[in-house]
């Protein structure tokens, strides 16, 4: 098992932990994103929330960041579209990529939906080229499947 894995594993329990007791959507993603932007050291880690067909910025860890983006642009609103994690080794070469800073090379983009619908979606980016792969996908999808399992008790 690679060290990330094994990072991503205590990163998951850590998310367990905190949210098993707390139902409110913006405490629970506040945390998460500070939990994983520490436990990586990555660029920029938050959350959109889709509200009046737009994504809207949430909580986030890191540089100062888009307020708001359109559906189906950028990553971000291509995941929200496809209702897919979008993993892109190298975002100036994503067609329509949204340069909220330029420090951003890499990024990937997970979706969290309840009922088959996109609610909000968790976006990371790196300094980095190729930052992101399989193992990142898996357990962040695990992280939006938590997220998602929440969303009832405040909806």
């Amino acid at each position: 098992m690679s060290t990330k894995a094994v990072t991503y594993q205590t990163v998951i329990n850590q998310v367990h932990s905190l949210i098993k007791d707390e139902n409110d959507i913006i405490a629970n993603v506040a945390n998460i994103a500070a939990l994983l932007h520490t436990s990586f050291g990555f660029w920029w880690t938050g959350f959109y929330f889709v509200k009046n067909n737009e994504l809207v910025l949430g909580p986030f860890q890191g540089p100062v960041a888009c307020t708001r983006i359109g559906y189906g642009k950028g990553v971000c609103g291509t995941a929200w579209k496809e209702k897919k994690t979008i993993v892109v080794p190298d975002v100036h070469q994503f067609p329509g990529h949204i340069a909220c800073s330029a420090a951003s090379n890499s990024e990937i983009v997970v979706p969290v939906m309840v009922d088959g619908q996109v609610m909000m979606v968790l976006d990371i980016d790196s300094t980095e080229y190729g930052c992101f792969d399989d193992t990142d996908k898996q357990y962040l999808e695990e992280i939006a499947v938590l997220i998602a399992q929440k969303i009832p008790a405040f909806a």
